[in-house]
């Protein structure tokens, strides 16, 4: 089977920059994955060469074996960190547009989530709390059958209450075949739903390595292991 996400000698520059420098990495289908770092690590740039909004300087990137495209985007969902949905649209009216737009959208699992997050489908996003349209937002990406979630920050605007049961949304709403990308500074909140972890620096792979190796064989949590690699 194609891995999901394969990217070969992978570098983006930006002036005399590289922001991605040199990156090979492989991952496969099934998986929680954290993709951690600090600032400026690289993080937010290979989530945008994958999802087709940069392209490389040097080297390849592979989505199920496809170069990003249109084609790629029928099977990868998008939580982007910052909203780009219109404050004016209702929440129902994007519900309908996703379902008109992405073949693999499910209204029902949209109109389910909302039910239990008790989100009225006839608001407004302008008349909602920021933490609420991020919930819309999540919800509308997981709503999708897709092969690959992307998810930046998933958690970050959401108060605590919330994130089990988003957190509980994202492993729920996926099948098993697929793979799911998660990127936040969070760690702590999401560690125990990551089945692996990509510690990178500089642009470039540092570790990459299953959660439970990490408990296993260095007897740490992956909030610790990252305070050490990183120096927090």
């Amino acid at each position: 089977m194609k891995p999901i996400i394969e990217c070969r000698s992978l570098s983006k520059k930006y002036g005399e920059f590289y922001a991605l420098n040199n990156l090979t990495l492989s991952l496969g289908r099934g998986e929680i994955v954290g993709l951690l770092g600090p600032n400026g690590s690289g993080k937010s740039t290979l989530i945008k060469l994958v999802n087709g909004l940069l392209t490389p300087t040097l080297g390849d990137i592979l989505i199920d074996g496809m170069r990003p495209g249109v084609e790629s985007k029928k099977i990868v969902s998008y939580l982007p960190e910052r909203t780009y949905l219109s404050g004016h649209r209702k929440v129902k009216d994007l519900i309908e547009y996703f379902d008109d737009f992405y073949d693999n959208f499910s209204k029902e699992r949209a109109y389910d989530m909302l039910s239990h997050l008790e989100i009225n489908p006839g608001a407004r996003l302008k008349t909602l709390s920021k933490g609420t349209c991020e919930k819309v937002q999540l919800i509308l990406v997981m709503s999708r059958e897709a092969d690959l979630y992307i998810l930046d920050e998933p958690i970050g605007g959401v108060d605590p209450a919330a994130r089990d049961y988003i957190l509980n949304t994202i492993l729920t709403n996926y099948n098993e075949n697929a793979t799911i990308l998660i990127s936040t500074h969070l760690i702590h909140d999401i560690e125990n739903v990551l089945d692996r972890v990509i510690f990178i620096r500089n642009g470039q792979v540092v570790m990459n390595t299953s959660v439970d190796d990490i408990r296993m064989e260095q007897g740490k949590s992956v909030d610790t292991l990252f305070r050490e690699v990183f120096r927090c």
